[in-house]
């Protein structure tokens, strides 16, 4: 099941993993595992893939960074084919995702050695890229009656859905509020006015999928296997600018 009505998808560069994911998804539907644990199954492909990359082993590191793209949408998938969509797993996938980003980040400064800061900034601006693809996304799905897990704006901890407890959301919430306020607020100062925007054009959304978190660990792993380890921080860090890039065309064509 896809997040969008069939008018309005949009070539996503960052969710190659989908049709994988589907099958994973129906091949699960049927069994006892649920989204939650495939969430767990991704955080170790990713656990194993930051093993790898500090190891120098970077083709076995792309193959996790791969698997663990894969498995990020095969969690969603099968909370739609199972109907059990949560909060308690949206933002436990949320807070996976940047805790194992900043690692990510992080072993390749290890291998690479390069400046601690320059990787702090990298972090920034990656997730400041995927913040945006976010936003834009999260509204286009709000505004044609999509999958609507996600909240344009979280501000406050949601009330638990049928099916989890209370307790889970706000102790997830709390967490995914810490570690991604700030870049939410950032964002929303940039391009307050895109949640009331006429629409997203399908190309735009397409250039801003490539600050998807998929397309991203796509880069790092074919740049590692490229023997490019030094420039993947930089990559990020000057990729970052395209954030300006994208606001302004979203505010050229919503004039």
């Amino acid at each position: 099941m896809s997040k969008l009505p069939t008018e309005h998808r949009f070539l996503d560069l960052s969710d190659y993993g989908r049709p994988i994911a589907r099958q994973i998804a129906n091949a699960l539907k049927d069994t006892n595992m649920t989204p939650i644990h495939v969430t767990l199954l991704f955080i170790v492909a990713g656990i194993i893939a930051i093993a790898c990359i500090i190891n120098h082993q970077y083709w076995a590191a792309f193959f996790f960074l791969i698997v663990k793209s894969i498995l990020d949408a095969a969690d969603g998938e099968l909370a739609r084919v199972k109907r059990t969509p949560s909060y308690t797993g949206r933002y436990l996938d949320s807070v996976a995702d940047i805790i194992l980003n900043f690692f990510f980040l992080l072993s390749i400064w290890y291998v690479a050695e390069g400046s601690i800061l320059f990787m702090l900034m990298a972090f920034l601006g990656l997730q400041l890229q995927g913040t945006l693809y976010n936003y834009y996304y999260v509204i286009l799905r709000n505004k044609v009656n999509g999958d609507k897990t996600s909240r344009v704006f979280e501000h406050t901890t949601p009330i638990a859905m049928p099916g989890e407890q209370q307790r889970h959301v706000d102790t997830l919430f709390g967490a995914y509020y810490l570690l991604y306020g700030g870049f939410d607020k950032i964002i929303f100062w940039l391009d307050k006015k895109a949640p009331v925007g006429e629409h997203m054009p399908k190309l735009l959304m397409t250039a801003v999928s490539s600050f998807g978190l998929g397309f991203q660990l796509l880069v790092m792993g074919a740049m590692l296997c490229l023997g490019w380890a030094n420039y993947i921080i930089p990559f990020f860090i000057s990729y970052t600018a395209f954030i300006l890039v994208f606001i302004a065309i979203r505010r050229l064509v919503n004039r």
